[in-house]
This record gives structure tokens, C-alpha cells and sequence, in this order.
């Protein structure tokens, strides 16, 4: 009996974790490119992008390419279901409240990754996380190939 509960010990220690950091949730609103509001008011900021800002109450103006990216982020997810994985934020957030973390559709679509690639965001240079050095990789890409805002 004893070995039953070290081996159940044991899986908890190294299975778990991945998933206490990780909640499907349905996101009410598309703020802009880069946060989103989920149906419990949770305020998510995407960890690793950063894309042009669009008019609101703190901001006169839209920035370039800003209406394009929330579009694009609105019609992926707005009212659906995502994934929300922070393994190395561990729950943490922003300077604004915001809650930190990396963004999967229903069909495991690595949203943070894809508006990096498709030129809706350009990666974060100023902090370390797990996919920095893909997501420069695929910015510089995206430039070259002259895609959303670098076109």
C-alpha cells in the first residue's frame, strides 16, 4: 500500500504542474491584438507579443496596423474557447492587472505564435520567455516577406 501512494506521489509531482498553469476559458472580448477579456472578467495579456495599439479610452488615435490586429485575434477567438497555458509566469501579472499567459485555440492553434508569423505583432525584445528566440525568428520572417504590418 505504501508504494501505491509514493507512486501516486510521484505522478502528481511530475505531471501535474504542467496543468496547474494551464485553464480552457471563453473569451468575452477582443480588447486589442495583445489582450483579451474572458467571460469572468479576467483581463489576459499574451505573453511574448506586442501589437499596435487601437483607439480607446487612453488612447486618441489608432496606431498603424493597430484595427487589423484586433480584428484578426477577434475573428480567431472572440466567443470561443481557448487554452490559457503560463508554465513560466506561473500565474503572474502585468503592470496593468493584467494576467500573463499564452493563448491556444480549440484545435491546439498557437495563437501568441501566429500573430508573430502572420505580421500582426512583433515579438517582445525586453523580457525572457520560452519561445522569444522563435518568435524573433519568425518576425524577422514575417519582414522579409513583407506580411501585416511590415508590408
Amino acid at each position: 500500500m505504501r508504494r501505491k501512494g509514493l507512486s501516486l506521489l510521484i505522478l502528481f509531482v511530475f505531471f501535474m504542474p504542467c496543468c496547474l498553469f494551464a485553464e480552457w476559458a471563453v473569451v468575452r472580448y477582443v480588447h486589442d491584438g495583445d489582450t483579451i477579456i474572458l467571460e469572468n472578467d479576467e483581463r489576459v495579456r499574451l505573453i511574448g507579443v506586442d501589437t499596435p495599439e487601437v483607439k480607446s479610452k487612453y488612447r486618441e488615435h489608432d496606431e498603424y496596423y493597430g484595427p487589423e490586429a484586433r480584428a484578426y485575434l477577434k475573428g480567431l477567438i472572440e466567443g470561443k474557447r481557448v487554452n490559457l497555458k503560463d508554465p513560466e509566469m506561473q500565474g503572474k501579472f502585468d503592470k496593468y492587472g493584467r494576467r500573463l499567459a499564452y493563448v491556444y485555440t480549440e484545435d491546439d492553434l498557437f495563437v501568441n505564435r501566429e500573430l508573430v508569423r502572420l505580421g500582426y505583432a512583433e515579438a517582445i525584445r525586453y523580457f525572457p520567455y520560452k519561445y522569444k528566440k522563435q518568435f524573433l525568428k519568425l518576425e524577422k520572417q514575417a519582414k522579409k516577406q513583407k506580411l501585416g504590418m511590415w508590408g
